[in-house]
């Protein structure tokens, strides 16, 4: 079932959004080489408490910490531990806060340190470019098949391939809520969702170098990797619409 959000509720989740948005502005900067994923997701979660709000994932059952950190081949949802970020590494930084009953959720990829990788900063570049034309797409009247043809050719156009087992999805008092975004189109595009006033979705994109198959990673409960091996990123924003706008919220 789909909950579609009252103007006050999205209002909340604009202050909610901006408090996530200016915590990831100031983690953002001290992740370097040498650092463990523990030590940068204990800096999230002071930050996210600073802002004024609460720590959203530690609210998922089962899951305990503020954030996400996948590195190179590891996709998603891999929990924060001992693992030692190194240059030239290709780590995700995936976040959420909760705030007055809401949840808004956001996702970036980057090359910690400096990068000079030519073929990593173009992956990368990909992947954001993607997520700001399926944005574009998110409007009411739109379809939501309009935002997934967009990820799946901005991703496949360019040699890469997307995770179609992970999937953007909408949001509010849960974290995960209907719908389920994917970045590819699987039926018709009339079949799928007409977008209208109130849907607040959390759109992803999920993709990799290599393949689109994935499989858990030994060893933990939690954390996908690619099935090869190859480089992985995700790039994620909380997005509202409403009858005059589309607001990203993150």
């Amino acid at each position: 079932m789909i909950h579609y959000k009252q103007a006050e509720e999205i209002q909340i989740m604009k202050e909610g959004g901006a408090k996530l948005r200016e915590a990831v502005r100031l983690l953002l900067p001290t992740v370097s080489p040498g650092q463990t994923t523990q030590e940068i997701d204990k800096r999230a979660e002071k930050l996210i408490l600073s802002q004024g709000a609460e720590i959203s994932f530690n609210k998922v059952k089962g899951y305990s910490w503020t954030t996400c950190l996948p590195i190179n081949e590891q996709v998603v949802h891999t929990p924060p531990g001992k693992r030692i970020v190194k240059e030239g590494d290709v780590l995700t930084i995936d976040i959420g806060a909760y705030y007055r009953g809401f949840h808004t959720d956001y996702a970036t990829t980057f090359v910690v340190g400096r990068s000079g990788d030519k073929k990593k900063e173009t992956f990368l570049k990909v992947g954001k470019d993607t997520l700001d034309k399926a944005i574009q797409q998110a409007k009411v009247g739109n379809y939501l098949g309009n935002i997934s043809e967009v990820i799946e050719d901005g991703i496949y156009s360019n040699g890469y391939h997307i995770m179609e087992q992970l999937t953007g999805h909408g949001v509010g008092q849960e974290l995960h809520e209907d719908p389920f975004v994917p970045g590819y189109l699987d039926k018709p595009l009339s079949e799928t969702l007409k977008i209208r006033a109130g849907l607040v979705l959390a759109i992803e994109v999920i993709y990799s170098m290599g393949t689109e198959h994935i499989t858990n990673e030994k060893g933990d409960n939690w954390s996908i990797i690619t099935a090869d091996g190859s480089l992985s990123a995700c790039f994620e924003h909380t997005v509202a619409i409403t009858d005059k706008n589309t607001f990203i919220l993150t």
